[in-house]
């Protein structure tokens, strides 16, 4: 069974989703099962992943770990999002992007997705 807010990789054409609305099918992409990304707060590569949340007073600033995170065509994040209850606002990246990005929600849950190293989140 799928939950909401999961995120799904295709292994083959490399198709990412999230699930919107939960449901008890299975995920299915180029004739097989998706795979689960599992949600990272620690472990191998933290210091340049974990999300670090600055609240402003319009808002937050993420900044992708506590050691700036490399930005190349190869290496890269991806998107980074806020998450309240009722809300997700994302941001998408470039290799040619610095690794941050500022909302104007108060959100005390934030995610990014490294193409390499996969999702990781933090929670105040």
């Amino acid at each position: 069974m799928t939950k909401r807010g999961e995120i799904y990789k295709c292994e083959i054409c490399g198709n990412i989703i999230e699930v919107l609305h939960e449901g008890a099918g299975e995920l299915v992409c180029c004739g097989q099962a998706m795979s689960l990304i599992p949600e990272k707060d620690k472990g191998a590569g933290e210091k340049k992943h974990k999300p670090v949340i600055k609240f402003t007073e319009e808002g937050i600033i993420v900044k992708v770990g506590s050691v700036p995170h490399v930005m190349n065509k190869d290496h890269y994040i991806m998107w980074i999002e806020a998450i309240t209850e009722n809300a997700i606002e994302r941001k998408y990246l470039n290799p040619e992007d610095q690794p941050y990005a500022t909302f104007k929600i108060k959100a005390k849950k934030v995610r990014e997705y490294c193409n390499l190293h996969g999702l990781w989140i933090t929670e105040t």
